[in-house]
């Protein structure tokens, strides 16, 4: 039975490590797809990184669809973005990332080649929100969140309010 796992948040130091490959695709990362795909759902996002919930390998679950509809769950196992092509804007959101969005540049179109659950090799082109997901799951397991990407201005703004929100929590 699938079990919704506890989801890592900014600052933690996890979220800033480089991802190893996985070198074999059995139940165990079976399970941990499953829990992450139901961990993604039950937290409304649209894509999860395994760093997120504490696990330095490189698994991320995407499904553009939504939480509610769960109809196009993709699941890749060493994703590695191979083609780049233009430019598009839009504001993104992170899971890790406690009540912040902000907009962010990436590539409008890209080509990811990855293993699937059923270890086989695949490659995916992706534009528009897909690509956005891919690009910022991706990033997790280089050890990269999207406040990476943002200007040094609003990330400082984003670090002190986090550290007031922080500092009250504890009253």
């Amino acid at each position: 039975m699938s079990e919704v796992l506890k989801i890592i948040t900014y600052p933690n130091e996890i979220l800033t490590r480089k991802s190893i490959p996985i070198e074999t695709i059995d139940e165990e990362i079976k399970t941990l797809a499953q829990n992450m795909a139901l961990t993604m759902y039950e937290n409304d996002g649209i894509g999860l990184a395994a760093p997120q919930i504490g696990q330095n390998i490189r698994l991320i679950t995407v499904d553009i669809s939504g939480p509610k509809k769960r109809e196009s769950l993709l699941t890749l196992i060493n994703p590695e973005i191979i083609y780049r092509e233009g430019e598009i804007e839009s504001e993104e959101g992170c899971l890790s990332v406690i009540g912040y969005r902000a907009k962010v540049k990436r590539a409008a179109k890209v080509k990811v080649v990855a293993t699937n659950l059923d270890k086989e090799k695949i490659e995916l082109e992706a534009e528009e929100l897909l690509a956005i997901c891919l690009q910022h799951e991706i990033d997790h397991l280089e050890g990269i969140l999207f406040i990476d990407r943002i200007s040094r201005l609003k990330r400082n703004l984003y670090d002190k309010r986090l550290k007031k929100w922080l500092k009250q929590r504890k009253k």
